[in-house]
């Protein structure tokens, strides 16, 4: 990319890093008394992208640019993968996450790299149905579970 938009870039997630941390301090603490509460994760994640936005910003600094490239953005693969995201959002709830997810990154890795059909099948079903098992089993979380119609 260029340097000015790394610039604005970095800003902009420092902004939303700071918002993740001014909102996680909103969140309620545990109700047992423990140190670890449920603001902790947003928390940790603002912490981690103020961070990473400084080092963008730093780097930015350190930029030799080499004349004006031209910069071809790749819209075909962002409307794809954007409306797929909109797509997976929306019917999250009908089709369950483990269906959804699984669909959701297929269609992000055949449209990052085409072909390896095989690799991204395990990789999105392992990936999607090993989430669900920690977040809903071990962690006793909910989720979006399989959907009716399927009878799992």
């Amino acid at each position: 990319m260029s340097k000015q938009f790394d610039r604005y870039a970095s800003f902009i997630f420092l902004i939303i890093g700071a918002g993740f941390i001014f909102e996680s301090r909103k969140i309620s603490e545990s109700a047992y008394g423990s140190n670890v509460g449920p603001d902790i994760f947003p928390m940790g994640l603002g912490i981690i992208l103020i961070l990473l936005s400084i080092r963008l910003f730093v780097e930015t600094l350190r930029y030799v640019q080499k004349g004006k490239e031209k910069v071809s953005y790749d819209y075909k693969r962002f409307f794809i993968i954007f409306i797929s995201a909109v797509a997976y959002a929306y019917f999250l709830e009908d089709i369950g996450y483990v269906i959804g997810t699984f669909v959701f990154l297929l269609i992000g890795f055949q449209t990052m790299e085409k072909g390896k059909w095989i690799s991204s099948i395990v990789i999105s079903g392992v990936f999607s149905y090993g989430i669900y098992f920690l977040f809903v089993e071990v962690l006793k979380g909910s989720l979006p579970g399989f959907p009716i119609w399927l009878g799992i």
